[in-house]
């Protein structure tokens, strides 16, 4: 009766801001403001929202029903909604493949007839096997909510163990099949949250939590993650504990087994860059840890053992990576043997495939790939079709054929079959879409951002399309946590392509393209190089008359999230749509929640002292946002279950924002129910979602689209 009431209040509370004298178009629901007062080093800051953070109560609930409500009202009266939807189920309705991988003599690969909610797992017996099903998600919920998130075959080929997520959340279940039965064993794990499946012998290690105070699931703080070893037949209860640290209990544990099962290598983090690095000889009892690097300042991953002897990718003493030998017997730095120095390109990922060592390089956002001799002497490039991405690199060390996938702009994702010893690519699998890639245009631009320095993007549009600054563009950007955005192939964005739309991703300081270096000039007291590059991006298409001001919408999800939440507020009168997604909006507390706390090492925290608090507090977007300023319309997308990004960060930026904004432009949001950070979402909600999207840029970019 509660949530009943709560809803009734609001919705009459709406109609009656729909009476008042100079109501806008949209009446959004009026939310409740308390009085919650922070103090930080001398400084108070009203929190009036705070009670949206719970997740819980029936008055959150009711609110976010509100909040649905008015953002379909609004949606539900673009007059193309619905041919937008079909014809994005169309263009969606195609087969899409995972790169195939061998385990034993089976191989294993991915697969979506078209519009299944999640891509199915297939097995067959060598290349030429027939496939059979050996995992369907599908069967799993009749909403397709509950998604197949990674899986790892044992060996020799006996047991799929394989991982799930229910309703969009990052908790895991693992479960575990009989490969040659089909067979669905008893073992059940519990709490797994950001872990691999790493097989030794009849089991294999993972990483989980404690199990969650009940109710708080999705928002608590997440603490103590431990490594525990599964034996195949017995209840998670006798899983025996491998590591825990009980004096860090901001520290998460990974781990992986060599491809012989004869090493453990335990990786210690604490954000989401730079680790320590450990190993254990697991052939000898009782053996323990050995580190072979300290952390936090830098990265260090094995790529595999040769012998007693480890092949690993660091950037240190190299920000744009290198790989090196490392001794098991002797594992100090001063031991240390390069195989490959840094270079000027970012090394972004190396494997062992067919003896050879595979270099994948980065220049300028685009995929560069050579092959070398374990001991580092060059061979040869690895020839791609045209600029763009290298979408994963599969196969055994001992293995001559490979497999990997490429993706550019106007390149759907293909899948080539490739001899590694006599450098020779085929076709594996092309997906059949009609789309010709000829007629459009892709470009790469260098502009300078407000300090002068040389920012690199990306802009993709139609041939022909005239440059009178009038063409409706949309400008995406992540800019954080070394983390690249390259050149990627998109069904939904062809909609907007193909109606004179112009698509730029900016390649802003933050993330990964130009190494470590870029990477630390936009963290912490520099973040707000990420907001100038993203924003000189912007005006550098107006200026070069893409576009202008009018016809300008900007996007971005998580930290992307948090870049458009900053830019819109810096810069309102720049932008005429604004769509961020699942972002940090909220960078004093962003993290009291779940994992947030990781990502200190990009932003500090309003905790450390007075200097980061006011850095922190001078660009929090829930926090700039002014009364009486006319903002972009705006989109916001969150979920329910999205226990990475809590949702509060997105409920109260928005009820600040409809609070305070005085223009004519709509602030709404959608809240996505049953889905979280975006990960498994099934094809029917990526539909909706890519429908109301595009309806709402359209709308707000003054475009009829045509079908």
């Amino acid at each position: 009766m509660k949530k009943l009431f709560y809803l009734s209040f609001i919705l009459i509370m709406m109609i009656f801001a729909g009476c008042q004298e100079g109501a806008k178009k949209v009446n959004y629901p009026v939310t409740e403001k308390v009085q919650q007062i922070d103090n930080y080093f001398g400084t108070d800051v009203q929190d009036p929202y705070r009670w949206l953070e719970d997740d819980n109560s029936e008055k959150t609930e009711a609110w976010v029903q509100a909040q649905n409500i008015v953002t379909e009202a609004y949606l539900s009266e673009i007059p193309y909604r619905e041919k937008i939807q079909e014809k994005l189920t169309k263009m969606w309705d195609y087969p899409k493949y995972g790169l195939p991988y061998r385990e034993g003599k089976y191989y294993f690969f991915s697969k979506n007839d078209g519009l299944q909610n999640q891509s199915v797992l297939y097995i067959q017996e060598g290349l030429d096997g027939e496939p059979r099903v050996i995992l369907d998600p599908n069967t799993l919920s009749e909403d397709g909510t509950v998604a197949y998130t990674g899986s790892s075959v044992s060996h020799d080929g006996k047991y799929l163990a394989y991982k799930i997520a229910r309703g969009g959340s990052d908790w895991n279940e693992i479960y575990i099949k009989d490969i040659e039965t089909g067979e669905l064993l008893d073992d059940h794990i519990e709490w797994v949250k950001f872990s691999g499946i790493s097989w030794r012998g009849d089991g294999f290690f993972y990483s989980a939590y404690d199990a969650p105070v009940e109710g708080e699931e999705l928002s608590d703080k997440n603490e103590f993650h431990k490594v525990y070893y599964h034996k195949i037949g017995t209840s998670q209860a006798d899983d025996k504990l491998i590591y825990e640290n009980k004096d860090y209990p901001l520290r998460n544990y990974y781990v992986g087994t060599t491809e012989d099962e004869k090493y453990l290598i335990l990786y210690e983090v604490e954000s989401t860059s730079g680790n320590a690095l450990y190993f254990k000889d697991l052939d000898k009892k009782n053996s323990k840890f050995i580190m072979i690097a300290e952390g936090f300042e830098n990265d260090y991953g094995i790529i595999d053992n040769i012998g007693d002897k480890f092949l690993m990718a660091t950037n240190f003493e190299a920000p744009k990576k290198r790989v090196v030998l490392v001794d098991s017997k002797n594992p100090s730095k001063e031991n240390w043997k390069t195989i490959l120095p840094e270079k000027d390109e970012v090394l972004t990922s190396t494997s062992l495939a067919g003896g050879m060592l595979v270099a994948e390089y980065m220049k300028d956002a685009n995929s560069k790939t050579e092959i070398y001799t374990i001991d580092g002497k060059y061979q040869h490039d690895l020839e791609l079709p045209t600029l763009g991405t290298l979408a994963g690199f599969s196969s055994k060390p001992e293995d001559n054929i490979a497999f990997y996938g490429f993706t550019s702009f106007t390149y759907p994702t293909t899948i080539f079959k490739y001899n590694i010893r006599e450098n020779k690519s085929e076709v594996f699998r092309q997906p059949e879409i009609d789309f010709n890639g000829d007629e459009f245009n892709v470009e790469q631009v260098f502009y300078e951002s407000k300090d002068g320095m040389r920012v690199p993007m990306f802009i993709v549009h139609k041939k022909g399309i005239k440059m009178d600054g009038n063409n409706p563009t949309l400008l995406y950007g992540y800019g954080g946590f070394d983390i690249s955005v390259t050149p990627d192939f998109s069904i939904s964005r062809l909609i907007f392509l193909e109606n004179g739309g112009i698509f730029a991703i900016a390649n802003i300081r933050g993330g990964g393209e130009y190494g470590e270096e870029w990477h630390k000039a936009g963290t912490k007291l520099q973040k707000q190089n990420v907001f100038d590059d993203f924003i000189a991006a912007a005006e550098y298409l107006i200026d070069k008359k893409y576009t202008s001001s009018d016809k300008l919408g900007i996007m971005g999800g998580s930290n992307g999230g948090l870049l458009v939440g900053a830019c819109m507020t810096q810069r309102p009168e720049l932008f005429k749509v604004a769509l961020p997604f699942v972002g940090v909006m909220d960078m004093l507390r962003y993290h009291k929640f779940t994992i947030g706390w990781a990502w200190a090492s990009d932003y500090g925290t309003s905790e450390d002292d007075s200097t980061m608090f006011n850095y922190l507090l001078g660009y929090s977007p829930l926090h700039n946002i002014e009364q009486g300023v006319s903002y972009p319309a705006t989109l916001a997308f969150t979920a329910d279950h999205d226990d990475r990004v809590v949702p509060a960060h997105t409920f109260k930026f928005m009820a600040t924002l409809q609070e305070k904004n005085d223009g004519p432009n709509p602030v709404l949001i959608r809240i996505e129910t049953k889905a979280g950070h975006g990960a498994g979402k099934p094809t029917s909600k990526r539909i909706e979602e890519a429908t109301d999207m595009w309806s709402f840029v359209f709308y707000n970019l003054g475009v009829s689209p045509e079908f």
